[in-house]
């Protein structure tokens, strides 16, 4: 459901109608109130029954508003709140340093590559700027800039203009601190991320959206809750296999995250067809892709949905080709590397048993630090068992220590790293792990639950199923538990009220729009498509399963879907 101005403005001028007796000012003409004769006056019952349904129709507008924002929030989106360009902070200093901190003595080159990462944090250059009002100017003739975009002989369209220009002069010449930081964090990670593109036969230019996601911070963490150097949502993260509880979660580790955000542009443009949708959809969602397209009367390139983009998204290519082009002609301006030493040697050991930091720190002698630093994807500085085991990698000078104890490093205070009270607080404080654990929070005047549920990106039925409301009211300094990560606890009364409703519905071999991430999938696979459904709504359902598998599986070769048809969904 679209709400429109007007139906806005209806709910606006219907509350302005109501006055403390509970009767209303009557009106015959817009804008023109008139004292009702004394003919006109209307019985206490009749004033009543109008009482009633005004306020029933105030409640249904008001529930239909929450749904829209909510729903507008959700709906296929990557980023469920567009994250700033450069607003993003650490959940540590990596490297346990200041910058007065820092200086000549500090020569081990991980911290090194870590301090360029607090560099870039702290870094203040090119933040503030509204790239729409702005005009930036620069000596360098728009010929010139053709010509060199031509020579970059880019497999994805590089489009210019003077939207493209102001991105172009914004990363060459307005913050070359910021970018001689990044331009050495480049030279570690763009080798890595052009192996994992070249893997799926992508176009390695991909690589530079790490850059506007979080300037290479691997443990950046956005305002709307996105984490890491590709800055994944809980939802999405889980979508495309990134293990994310209350140990692990892997949109920290720079090389999973970046398998997961081929995955993801591989899946976009399968969809439409086009590199610069496809860049536009990890930003905004393929739902507003979508919505943009068929506001633009079917148009599938960039600049010609452009105005019907959300509007940070419009942004997003022309800041691709910015950056892109910055670090290819970083020498023509002057710009230079900061210094990056490759990291230290490392070598990696599969951890089969629970294992804490503070374990390998005290008995094999490896510094916290660079325990945190390698291994940033465990947020509770515990690697949990598993059968598959889980990685855990230290610097090379430490590998014959930990070899030598490593049968005695499990059982090294056991007890005390270990103890059941330590394992629930761990467990109750990042349930979900979905970015931050269980939150109390206190109503506050003025709040209702569309925009709670907007400010914690999880769903108005999830805050009711977790504070077992039964409506919507909410008192002022009542206190509601929000799961961030969009997963709370279960109960078997909740399951089984689920399974009823699904199963009252028709549709109890279907996945609920609300289904957490980690639940098991669905016996039978298949799903009947509804209104407003989308092929990425769709496959959010289903953790594990991409758009493109369910195009394989149902021989679809676009995004077209229709309301009723039966789609097969590939188990994984």
């Amino acid at each position: 459901m679209k709400l429109k101005r007007h139906t806005l403005l209806a709910l606006t001028v219907l509350l302005l109608f109501l006055i403390p007796d509970g009767s209303y000012a009557q009106f015959r003409n817009p804008g023109i109130f008139k004292k009702p004769s004394a003919s006109a006056k209307k019985t206490r019952r009749q004033l009543a029954d109008e009482n009633a349904e005004l306020l029933r129709q105030i409640d249904s507008l008001k529930s239909d508003i929450e749904e829209y924002q909510n729903d507008k929030r959700l709906t296929d989106s990557l980023a469920a709140d567009i994250m700033d360009m450069y607003e993003i902070s650490g959940t540590r200093s990596a490297a346990g340093l200041n910058p007065e901190d820092y200086n000549a003595a500090v020569s081990d080159s991980l911290l090194t590559l870590w301090y360029l990462h607090n560099q870039v944090k702290n870094s203040r250059e090119g933040e503030g700027l509204d790239m729409d009002m702005i005009h930036l100017t620069s000596d360098t003739p728009d010929k010139v800039y053709l010509q060199r975009l031509a020579a970059m002989n880019s497999f994805i369209t590089l489009p210019f203009n003077e939207t493209v220009r102001n991105y172009i002069i914004l990363y060459s010449e307005k913050m070359p601190t910021k970018m001689s930081h990044i331009l050495g964090l480049c030279q570690y990670y763009m080798p890595i991320f052009e192996e994992i593109f070249s893997k799926y036969d992508m176009p390695l230019e991909l690589k530079y959206l790490a850059i506007i996601e979080s300037a290479l911070n691997p443990v950046a963490v956005s305002r709307a809750g996105a984490k890491g150097m590709w800055q994944f949502m809980y939802r999405t993260a889980a979508l495309y296999g990134l293990r994310i509880d209350s140990f692990i979660d892997e949109r920290l580790d720079p090389v999973k995250s970046a398998d997961a955000a081929a995955r993801y542009l591989r899946d976009s443009y399968s969809i439409f067809g086009d590199w610069n949708l496809a860049i536009s959809s990890y930003n905004c969602g393929a739902g507003n892709v979508n919505k943009a397209i068929k506001r633009a009367g079917g148009k599938t390139d960039f600049w010609s949905i452009y105005e019907y983009l959300p509007r940070e998204t419009r942004g997003y290519v022309p800041a691709f080709v910015g950056a892109m082009y910055a670090i290819t002609y970083a020498k023509e301006y002057g710009l230079i590397p900061d210094r990056v030493p490759m990291p230290a040697h490392v070598d990696t050991f599969n951890i089969h048993k629970m294992l804490h930091f503070k374990q390998v720190n005290e008995l094999v002698g490896v510094p916290m630090d660079d325990l945190h630093n390698l291994n940033p994807q465990y947020i509770a500085d515990i690697i949990p068992s598993g059968s598959e085991g889980n990685i855990l990698r230290i610097p090379y000078q430490y590998t014959g220590a930990f070899v030598e104890h490593e049968d005695s490093v499990y059982t090294y205070k056991e007890k005390e790293f270990f103890s059941p009270a330590t394992i629930t607080n761990i467990r109750e404080n990042n349930s979900g792990g979905g970015g931050g654990g269980r939150i109390v929070y206190r109503v506050k005047k003025g709040d209702y639950l569309g925009r709670i549920a907007s400010r914690y990106h999880v769903s108005i039925n999830q805050i009711k199923r977790w504070n077992n409301l039964r409506g919507n009211n909410l008192s002022v300094g009542q206190r509601l538990y929000i799961y961030s990560g969009g997963s709370g606890p279960s109960s078997s009364s909740q399951a089984r009220t689920q399974t009823a409703r699904q199963a009252a519905s028709g549709n109890s071999q279907e996945s609920s729009s609300q289904s957490t991430a980690g639940q098991a999938a669905p016996a039978q696979r298949t799903y009947t498509v509804k209104s407003g459904d989308t092929l990425t709504s769709i496959a959010a359902k289903y953790p594990g399963v991409s758009v493109a598998d369910i195009q394989r599986a149902n021989g679809i070769s676009g995004s077209r879907i229709r309301v009723g048809q039966k789609l097969k969904i590939p188990s994984k």
